[in-house]
């Protein structure tokens, strides 16, 4: 569940630091959501640790806490998707099946010198297709680390390492192109939508108020300074002051311009501007939200964004309540 999305590398010390603190299945499911994703903060893609923790109890509740074997079993957990699933079944159980991801398909282009645009479902198919047939029915996890490994370490994106690779000879790409590399045809991509918005840091004496995102989607369940995007012909005072009342109920005195966070995420990027306020006249806060210490913060689990905020405030870093984590 770690490497979807993550290199080796970076998800090595979340895999040690979650196994140390779950170490068998039933610990996993009966872990709190907020603990799992403290311990899960930085490795980013968030929905992740939420669908392990599902997984874990749905294998508790439909499978009597044995780990199902068969592919079709593993794809009805939650966060679990076609080719998790046969990973899993190739890896732990010597399942027969082909596990085809990105450093896969890309290997099998070269390879087959195939020309198709792999975000085609059928240039994928036929890539899998193909893949399929030198899969060796005795060691099939073996061969799917293989061709991972292939793409990871050697056939890169761009620059493969074609002098290095156990295959070169018999690459279609290699023998016949100039730039092994300018396969798989690549689709351009789009520009990444970039967002402008406004955060209040709103602190009375050693207190902030932080806020729980609860909606579905990102970074649901970590905990932030309220705010939102500046609507069109609005300023970033005025943006923080809407968001903050809308979001909270709480109106604030006045704002003070701490500084700018520039963060991206797999599909947009975003320029947070923080203020920092007190509350002004009577209040009363009507969101899931806290009045928190700075000790209290470090132990929530927060986005990548709040972290760089606290460190703009002077706060401390949550980084210290966890150390040796990569970032």
């Amino acid at each position: 569940m770690l490497l979807q999305q993550t290199r080796v590398a970076q998800a090595l010390p979340y895999y040690t630091r979650i196994l140390e603190r779950y170490p068998n299945l039933r610990a996993l499911a009966d872990s709190r959501p907020s603990e799992l994703l403290k311990l899960w903060q930085g490795a980013g893609y968030y929905a992740r640790a939420s669908r392990l923790r599902a997984a874990a109890r749905a294998i508790r509740k439909e499978h009597g806490g044995r780990f199902p074997r068969a592919v079709e079993q593993l794809e009805r957990l939650p966060g679990i998707g076609p080719y998790t699933a046969r990973a899993i079944a190739s890896l732990a159980f010597r399942a027969p099946v082909l596990a085809l991801e990105a450093n896969g398909v890309r290997v099998a282009a070269r390879l087959t010198g195939d020309r198709g645009d792999p975000a085609q479902a059928k240039v994928r198919a036929r890539l899998g297709a193909w893949l399929a047939k030198e899969l060796p029915v005795d060691a099939p996890g073996e061969f799917n680390e293989a061709v991972m490994e292939l793409g990871e370490t050697v056939c890169l994106p761009r620059s493969p390492r074609c002098p290095e690779c156990p295959v070169s000879l018999v690459c279609s790409a290699f023998r016949t192109l100039a730039d092994p590399g300018s396969l798989p045809r690549r689709t351009p991509r789009r520009p990444k939508p970039h967002e402008v918005a406004a955060i209040a840091a709103v602190h009375r004496g050693p207190r902030w108020l932080m806020q729980q995102r609860t909606e579905p989607g990102l970074l649901r369940g970590l905990w932030e300074f309220p705010g939102g995007k500046q609507a069109p012909g609005e300023s970033l005072p005025d943006a923080a002051r809407r968001e903050l009342e809308e979001e909270t109920g709480l109106r604030v005195g006045s704002l003070e311009h701490v500084g700018v966070i520039r963060h991206s995420y797999s599909h947009f990027s975003v320029e947070l501007h923080l203020f920092r306020a007190e509350p002004r006249g009577k209040y009363r806060v009507t969101s899931p939200a806290r009045w928190v210490t700075a000790e209290e913060i470090r132990r929530l689990p927060l986005p990548r964004a709040t972290e760089k905020a606290l460190l703009l405030l002077g706060v401390g870093s949550p980084e210290e309540a966890q150390p040796g984590q990569t970032r």
